[in-house]
This record gives structure tokens, C-alpha cells and sequence, in this order.
């Protein structure tokens, strides 16, 4: 009697171990899910919504004349923020962050991939100027001269690549695999956050080489354009983008 008792005893303490044992296994799992969910995107990555512009709209002159900053907000990026919702409604209803999208992107149309990355890289590019420009910080600074020379270098580089992209698109300065700085440009509405794009990384920095971007002001002279934009990048956004995209 007491070797059942005995039997049944250590078989329930054994039960209650392996219970506990396996809730604390779905715990820790539910646990890495979750800050894996909290770091899997950068905090200021663009929504599935066109934002109110940072600054107003003469805000970056004498680099970005005012015209041109109203025109490029409230008619070409709102078209690509309404079209995109359109998109999303047709094709892809479930998706609640943009990198889940451009990681498979072609799988899907056009006018997605077109909206989506225009939505997507203008609401970045808002924030990548200010008024005036923020410093670089000295860290990133650090960076930048040991991966590309100088902050000269990477000037030429992104001016480069800007100049040399045929018709409409863009250029940037990524973050790429290997955790090392690229530069390179992309088509139309394309970036390197697209399965699809040649060029691939966490984009640090991007400028907008469409001519809507700059042909009120500069006419057909892009370099003039770049130089000017220069004046105005958010290092302090290019830096935040880092740090993020270096810990994943």
C-alpha cells in the first residue's frame, strides 16, 4: 500500500515538474518573441500613413524652395501614400509594417511595389532633413572614416551615385549584411530593403533624384541639387538609423 502510495506520489511530482518545466519553455519563447517583435523595426520607420511634415514647407531654404516642398508633399508623396493604401487593400490587407512587405516584393504588382516604396522612402526622406542640417555625431563620424575613407569620400560616393542613376530614382548609404556601409542607387521607387533590388541593406540615408525633387529650383542641374541637399541631412536620424540597424 505504502509502495503505491509511493509510485503515485513520485509520478505526480514528476508530472508537475515536466508542466512547470514546458511553461516556462512557452514563457521564455512568448519572452524572445516579444523583444524579438519590440526590435524588429526601427522606432520612426514609416506607418502605413502619410505624417505631417517636420518643418513647414520654406522651412529647408534657401536649399529646397518652398514651391517645390509643397508640391512634393501634398500632390506626388500623398499619391503614393493613397495609391499604396488602395494596393494594400487589393493585395496584401494583412501587412501592418512596410519591411514585411519589401521583403517578398515581387510577389507583387507594380503599382504596389511603386507606392509602397514611394510612400515608404518619402516619409523617410522628410526626416532625413532639417532645417539647417543636425551635426553628424562624432561615433558615426568614427564609422564612416574607417569603412569610406572620409566624410568627403562618402560625399563624393552618394553624389556619384546620385548623378550616375538614369532618369528617376534614388541614392543611399546603407547598412548592409555584413554590418558594413554601402553606397549605391536604386530605380524609380525602388530600395534596399526590396527583394528585388540589386542594391541591398537597412537604408541609412536616401535622397530623392526625381525630378520633382528639385526641378522648380535646379532645372536639369542634379548636382547643384545634391550639393545643396548636403546642408540639410538629419545626421542625428542617419546616426539613430545606425545604431538600430548594427544591434539587429
Amino acid at each position: 500500500m505504502q509502495r503505491r502510495k509511493f509510485v503515485s506520489d513520485s509520478a505526480k511530482a514528476t508530472i508537475s515538474i515536466l508542466a512547470a518545466g514546458s511553461l516556462l519553455g512557452q514563457q521564455a519563447c512568448s519572452s524572445s518573441k516579444q523583444s524579438s517583435g519590440r526590435n524588429r523595426y526601427y522606432p520612426q520607420s514609416p506607418g502605413l500613413t502619410q505624417q505631417p511634415l517636420p518643418y513647414n514647407y520654406k522651412a529647408l531654404e534657401p536649399a529646397i524652395d518652398a514651391m517645390t516642398m509643397e508640391i512634393h508633399y501634398s500632390r506626388h508623396a500623398a499619391a503614393y501614400t493613397k495609391n499604396m493604401t488602395e494596393a494594400l487593400t487589393a493585395e496584401a490587407a494583412g501587412i501592418t509594417h512596410l519591411e514585411d512587405l519589401f521583403v517578398s516584393m515581387s510577389k507583387y504588382s507594380a503599382k504596389l511595389r511603386n507606392n509602397a516604396g514611394g510612400h515608404y522612402n518619402h516619409e523617410s526622406f522628410w526626416r532625413w532633413m532639417a532645417p539647417g542640417g543636425k551635426a553628424m555625431p562624432a561615433s558615426l563620424q568614427t564609422v564612416i572614416e574607417q569603412q569610406l575613407g572620409s566624410v568627403g569620400d562618402l560625399r563624393n560616393k552618394l553624389t556619384t551615385a546620385a548623378t550616375g542613376r538614369f532618369g528617376s530614382g534614388w541614392a543611399w548609404l546603407v547598412l548592409d549584411a555584413q554590418k558594413k556601409l554601402q553606397v549605391g542607387s536604386t530605380p524609380n521607387q525602388d530600395n534596399p530593403l526590396m527583394d528585388l533590388s540589386e542594391l541591398k541593406g537597412y537604408p541609412l540615408l536616401g535622397v530623392d533624384v526625381w525630378e520633382h525633387a528639385y526641378y522648380l529650383k535646379y532645372q536639369n542641374k542634379r548636382a547643384d541639387y545634391l550639393n545643396a541637399w548636403w546642408s540639410l541631412i538629419n545626421w542625428e536620424e542617419v546616426n539613430a538609423r545606425y545604431q538600430f540597424a548594427i544591434s539587429l
